[in-house]
């Protein structure tokens, strides 16, 4: 009884992974070579919110966030997301430490006007999820390069654009810690439950 105890004791807690590109740079610490980690992180960006507000990488400063890739007018896959992002966002609404960002990949059509409509159609208030548009290279680079998700044109796939389905879990130093199934109400729940252990690791 006393060793099952003693086991459970020394069970590690969980913690998510940093998933993404690494690399590996030599450095003196104290007169000694270490090798140091720089993991991918989402890099300083510049888009439009549904207020027609320029924000950058500073509105997400000090906090967690999922960011998704849709458009409003797409065919197939976006209605589910949405369905399934807003249990997300009230799941966490007025949590001062968590965000949405969800990026429109067709930013011609989706201009502020169109996605402040989108976003109050959702029942969506304050600032808290942002409709972001922009460049529609630089939303595509992030997309594919930081966000590790599909984001791009593509005139054969329905509605004109290819997109993955994910949700992106970021953390507070812009490393992604997760990428969940938008589409399913499985997905959602585990990215709900991640982001309670993620907030948790900022609290020891």
């Amino acid at each position: 009884m006393l060793l099952a105890a003693a086991t459970i004791g020394c069970k590690e807690e969980r913690k998510l992974p940093i998933l993404g590109e690494r690399d590996w740079v030599k450095k003196s610490v104290d007169g000694k070579e270490v090798v140091d980690t720089i993991y991918n992180a989402i890099p300083a960006f510049s888009f439009v919110n549904q207020e027609g507000d320029t924000v950058s990488e500073k509105i997400v400063e000090g906090k967690i966030y999922v960011a998704d890739f849709f458009f409003t007018t797409c065919p197939t896959i976006c209605p589910i997301m949405k369905r399934q992002m807003i249990k997300v966002y009230n799941e966490y609404k007025g949590y001062p430490d968590v965000m949405i960002l969800s990026h429109s990949i067709d930013p011609e059509h989706d201009t502020p006007q169109v996605l402040k409509k989108f976003a109050s159609d959702l029942g969506v208030e304050g600032n808290q999820w942002q409709f972001l548009t922009g460049q529609k290279d630089e939303i595509y680079e992030i997309g594919q390069k930081n966000y590790l998700s599909t984001a791009k044109e593509d005139k054969t796939a329905d509605g004109g654009f290819i997109h993955s389905g994910a949700f992106i879990l970021v953390d507070k130093e812009k490393h992604v810690r997760g990428m969940y199934d938008g589409t399913t109400e499985e997905g959602t729940k585990k990215l709900i439950d991640d982001m309670k252990l993620l907030l948790e690791e900022y609290k020891k």
